[in-house]
């Protein structure tokens, strides 16, 4: 190989309903993704482990983001749509990544510091060191790009260091097996048998905050349902749900810079941006100087036409876990495939004996 070939991955984890900054986080790009590269998107039910090991509807969350995949967009034909689990090979190469990463990277994660909190010492092991296995996800596959949010910004560097140390624990071996592919690393020309994976952060929102609090994250652990805008609300919950999001009293400003310092204006213009595709410019082109009481509803309105097909297309999905399963099950093989295409040199490279 002399380079490594393009391949987008990314996974969704199945605790709880998928909503409104999923959606624009990440399954629009998703489905975006899929006219110019070739795409693996994973439902990654082990992770969901890390923090609560019984999860009573596990399989049933699991078939719900599937189904939003598929609502969304995605084909599961051309692509590869597949839960976790179902490739062993994920949890193999995560437990060699536990044995290249170092205790004091998976300290550093905020992530962790912050599901964690006070009482460290009683997380699981799983939590600490979960990243191990999202690397594993992506360099399974060998993949060059993910779409990530800023919250995975500093796990996707993670997995850089994790490819980076390994290539250069094994850089002998992995030229001597003729495994390598020269990568740029700074001025330097390395042999590396997994690449330096980057991310693609795009469009003009990638954060969608709270309709309740604009400093917080819209989040499905929120208390509060008003506080954002769930993939299977129907056409009426979304249009409440946006008319009585939190605002300030203040017109909507002509220019960017008049949304400094007002977190919920900036939020509803940046989902507004999102949902029709364009820049927050010309959102404040068109609504600058008006009231909320005239852009709720230009915002319900698009929300509702931008949702409200997918929403409907999840329930019919939904009704049949069959097809569903028959979905995941096919995916699976497929990457089980290309997944253990990657391990058999890991395991040479490393010294490991197999068949």
């Amino acid at each position: 190989m002399s380079e490594f070939k393009e391949l987008v991955f990314s996974g969704v984890q199945p605790t709880g309903n998928l909503h409104l900054g999923n959606y624009l986080g990440a399954l629009q790009k998703f489905v975006a993704l899929q006219a110019s590269h070739e795409c693996i998107y994973c439902v990654v039910d082990l992770h969901s482990l890390t923090a609560t090991l019984v999860h009573e509807d596990l399989a049933e969350q699991t078939r719900s983001i599937t189904a939003a995949f598929l609502a969304s967009g995605i084909d599961p034909r051309k692509h590869i749509v597949f839960n976790q689990s179902q490739v062993m090979q994920h949890a193999e190469l995560a437990w060699i990544f536990n044995c290249v990463a170092r205790i004091g990277w998976m300290n550093r994660m905020t992530q962790f510091k912050d599901k964690a909190g006070k009482d460290r010492e009683n997380a699981s092991l799983g939590l600490l060191a979960y990243p191990s296995l999202m690397a594993a996800d992506i360099l399974v596959y060998r993949a060059t790009h993910v779409p990530v949010g800023d919250d995975q910004k500093q796990h996707l560097e993670l997995t850089r260091d994790i490819a980076q140390k390994f290539n250069n624990d094994f850089s002998a071996r992995i030229a001597q097996l003729g495994y390598g592919v020269e990568t740029k690393v700074g001025e330097e020309t390395v042999n590396g048998f997994f690449p330096l994976t980057e991310p693609l952060i795009e469009g003009p929102v990638t954060r969608v905050m709270s309709l309740r609090d604009g400093s917080k994250k819209m989040s499905k652990s929120d208390p509060s349902d008003l506080s954002r805008i769930n993939l299977t609300d129907d056409a009426d919950t979304i249009s409440k749900k946006i008319k009585k999001a939190k605002t300030d009293p203040e017109a909507l400003p002509s220019e960017v810079a008049g949304l400094e310092g007002r977190p919920e204006a900036q939020n509803l213009v940046g989902i507004y941006a999102a949902l029709a595709g364009v820049a927050r410019t010309d959102v404040l082109a068109d609504f600058g100087g008006r009231q909320f009481s005239e852009f709720k509803p230009a915002l319900a309105e698009l929300a509702v036409e931008k949702l409200s097909p997918i929403a409907d297309e999840m329930r019919r999905i939904s009704a049949d876990p069959g097809y569903i399963d028959g979905v995941l099950r096919d995916g699976a093989l497929r990457a089980r495939e290309k997944a253990e295409q990657t391990m058999k040199m890991v395991r040479e490279i490393i010294g490991l004996i197999g068949d």
